[in-house]
């Protein structure tokens, strides 16, 4: 049955106390592993909620951050509404005004939930690979050869715009942070370092700390720079800082089909924890 009730709207910031209620109900909610909050949010392009009678009952954020990828940062709706009225609601205004405004947009998700990752399926999005988790075992360390050419440094503000280049360099369109989202890890990192050569950044970690531990969140190397060991050496850097090999937890994420970072992180005594995340993907190209 059609509910007349329901209306799809743009996101306004003085939405956010509603939408800050529908995240609370935690099992209604996807939220994207993100530097900003899906509250934060407000205000970009590719933000949605969904009304009823005057009531914001569901949300959805996509905004491009990088250029032409949508990563859905929120998906929330009430419990009196199923997944898929709200999410069809969403997402038939979402890619009526996303693609028609630019074709070369991806709409992707990382989908933490089985009942979204049905939503995305059921609504024409592909599988694209996975996300997987890795921790230190210190019984496996294998510690890195240091290289008198390599100088590790603390990162700085002023690094972070050639850092954000780095990024780029090395992840390609799809995976880069914006200069945004670096800003924003570095000011909520535990421990972030640059490798120089030459008086040249060539590489650059950033990694968070919490209760549970360390967590590598970004390692990237320049492409002419790779094979070097500077990504070897930024890790076994952030090993001995932390005291992983002690007490503290050391994970990292990497996608599955990334056979450099895996090599490395392996040989240096990761292991898979089992536990990954599917991204999944939708273009212009792709009809329901």
């Amino acid at each position: 049955m059609i509910n007349l009730g329901l209306q799809v709207r743009r996101a306004l910031p003085q939405d956010q106390r509603q939408i800050s209620s529908l995240i609370f109900q935690e099992s209604n909610t996807h939220r994207h592993l993100d530097w900003r909050t899906a509250l934060e949010w407000l205000g970009e392009k590719n933000y949605w909620v969904l009304e009823e009678h005057g009531t914001i009952v569901a949300a959805l954020a996509c905004p491009e951050d990088p250029q032409n990828v949508a990563w859905i940062r929120l998906f929330t709706h009430a419990p009196h509404l199923s997944g898929l009225e709200a999410w069809s609601a969403l997402w038939n205004v979402a890619q009526s005004e996303i693609f028609p405004a630019n074709p070369d947009t991806q709409v992707a998700s990382i989908v933490m939930k089985q009942w979204f990752q049905s939503l995305l399926l059921q609504s024409g999005f592909t599988h694209k690979l996975n996300i997987i988790l890795l921790e230190l075992k210190s019984q496996n360390y294998h510690p890195a050869k240091r290289d008198t050419n390599i100088k590790l440094r603390p990162m700085y503000e002023i690094d972070l715009q050639e850092v954000t280049q780095i990024d780029f360099e090395a992840f390609g369109g799809f995976w880069h942070n914006s200069l945004d989202s670096i800003q924003r890890a570095y000011k909520q990192s535990f421990y972030s370092t640059v490798a120089e050569h030459e008086g040249r950044i060539t590489g650059y970690q950033i990694s968070t700390g919490s209760l549970f531990g360390v967590h590598l969140a970004r390692l990237g190397v320049r492409p002419e720079a790779q094979g070097r060991g500077i990504g070897t050496l930024l890790v076994d850097d952030l090993i001995h800082h932390s005291g992983a090999l002690q007490t503290s937890r050391l994970s990292v994420n990497t996608q599955d089909d990334n056979a450099a970072s895996l090599k490395l992180y392996e040989k240096m005594g990761f292991v898979r924890t089992g536990e990954y995340f599917p991204v999944l993907l939708h273009t212009a190209s792709i009809t329901p």
